[in-house]
């Protein structure tokens, strides 16, 4: 049976090493989770979810600085932002228990045509079936709060594969919702090659497919659902901020910094290009370049570490060939663009890269923040806009008509004005189109989407 050594990511040191689950083992989950949700009898009513919710927002609190230890040993993030990411997480369980006891069916006017007298219609949501959540390494406790409390909530079974390099953190949850008080079939934890993963996904048992990762393994595996299964895809973007010359550099580095070095840059929506107006972008790079040199860089499990390791040292490797490329054709480095060791790089300032280049075309996924200068709104909006992807952006500036011009104009379905790219509440839509991703985040959006609205019509001559 093969193993998987479970590494920290900054010294590489093996955390501990977790065996393949078998193929018939994990079929034998997919099984008992559709048999469980063919029989009605096995539903758990409403108010037994959410007391089990309630449970378990309980346990992660009593014991989150273990779990934030936990996430950041095995994900690479600095711990005081894993430390946010647990608080985050009994924050997402209490919003899907405000959630369930809002979602609801509606009424369907009737007896405004002949053919519809006499009749009453109304909605109600019900939940679509087994639910398979494959997850992403960067958050690894609170991405498996978004996919798995929604399914739970809503009365879906649900069968949890982490990242394979981040399995920890879900299985401690998995267990969390056990001790709570949830059957443990309602939900599973599935640690499997992504090959026996892949053939989950197109098994007609799975009703529902929510992943978050690449954008390439993402379309493919939506491809492969069986015939009426339906899915959401969290993927990524480059995540564009226009700089105004009306906007307040020295109130909005200190976000833009956060927004691009956070988790060194891997999250799917990290600063990643920035277009200042060309009449203040020589003060704007040089105070975003004093800033970005005052992080701490180093292991994650130390308290005054601001950016962390990359998660996996190939990843190192490929992020300095992309700010090689771009600085061999034509950026200017202010600072960075150097490996410190085999798992951390310098948090890494480009100047105008060319448009072609990886860091320009692709999520770099890293610590690094493109700067690139425009004379007019309109040239920042249109380069802003050219990568085939749209998630969320961001605008900066004191001119109302500049911020709804923006706003209007750029290919994102979220735009921040006046904040950085990646900032995000739990119970707000998040998503993407184009090439990052299907359907819509959030907690309460999810749990819609993993319900169905069934309609019921009554005619009785009395009505």
């Amino acid at each position: 049976m093969e193993k998987i050594k479970i590494c920290n990511p900054f010294d590489q040191s093996v955390i501990e090493e977790l065996p393949f689950e078998e193929e018939e083992l994990v079929f034998d989950k997919l099984e008992a989770a559709h048999r469980l949700f063919q029989d009605q009898s096995k539903q758990l009513p409403k108010y037994e979810r959410i007391q089990i919710l309630e449970r378990l927002a309980d346990k992660i609190l009593d014991d989150a600085e273990r779990f934030a230890q936990e996430a950041a040993a095995e994900g690479g993030k600095p711990i005081v932002d894993s430390r946010v990411e647990i608080a985050r997480a009994i924050d997402g369980i209490k919003i899907a228990i405000r959630e369930l006891t809002q979602l609801k069916g509606e009424e369907i006017t009737m007896g405004i045509t002949p053919s519809s007298m006499n009749r009453m219609a109304m909605t109600m949501r019900q939940p679509r079936g087994v639910v398979l959540a494959l997850s992403a390494f960067n958050h690894p406790f609170n991405l498996i709060i978004h996919q798995a409390i929604p399914a739970i909530a809503v009365g879906c079974p649900v069968l949890v594969k982490p990242a394979l390099t981040t399995p920890l953190s879900a299985r401690t949850l998995v267990n969390l919702l056990h001790e709570a008080g949830l059957p443990e079939e309602w939900c599973q934890f599935v640690f499997c090659s992504n090959e026996v993963s892949g053939k989950l996904v197109s098994d007609p048992r799975v009703s529902f497919l929510t992943f978050i990762g690449s954008e390439k393994v993402g379309w493919i595996l939506r491809s492969q659902l069986a015939p009426g299964a339906t899915c959401a895809l969290e993927h990524g973007g480059l995540a564009p901020v226009i700089f105004d010359k009306s906007a307040d550099i020295e109130t909005s580095l200190p976000l833009l910094v956060k927004g691009g070095y956070y988790h060194a840059g891997q999250v799917c929506v990290s600063v990643q290009r920035v277009y200042v107006d060309q009449s203040i972008a020589p003060i704007f790079i040089e105070k975003f370049t004093e800033q970005v040199q005052a992080l701490s860089t180093g292991s994650q499990l130390e308290d005054l570490t601001e950016v962390g390791p990359l998660i996996l040292p190939r990843e190192v490797d490929r992020v300095h060939d992309w700010v090689s490329e771009a600085l061999a054709s034509g950026a200017v480095k202010t600072i960075g663009g150097e490996k410190i060791s085999d798992t951390c790089y310098q948090p890494t300032v480009l100047v105008n890269p060319d448009e072609t280049a990886q860091v320009s075309q692709n999520e770099i996924f890293g610590p690094v923040v493109c700067i690139y200068t425009y004379d007019t709104l309109d040239e920042a909006i249109q380069r802003a806009n050219g990568p085939d992807v749209s998630f969320q952006s961001s605008i900066f500036t004191k001119d109302i008509d500049t911020a709804f011009k923006a706003a209007k104009s750029l290919n994102a379905l979220a735009v921040m004005i006046n904040d950085h790219t990646a900032f995000r509440v739990d119970w707000m839509p998040f998503g993407g189109t184009k090439k990052s991703g299907l359907g819509v985040g959030g907690i309460g959006y999810t749990m819609k989407d993993m319900t169905l609205e069934k309609l019921l019509v009554f005619k009785s001559e009395s009505l």
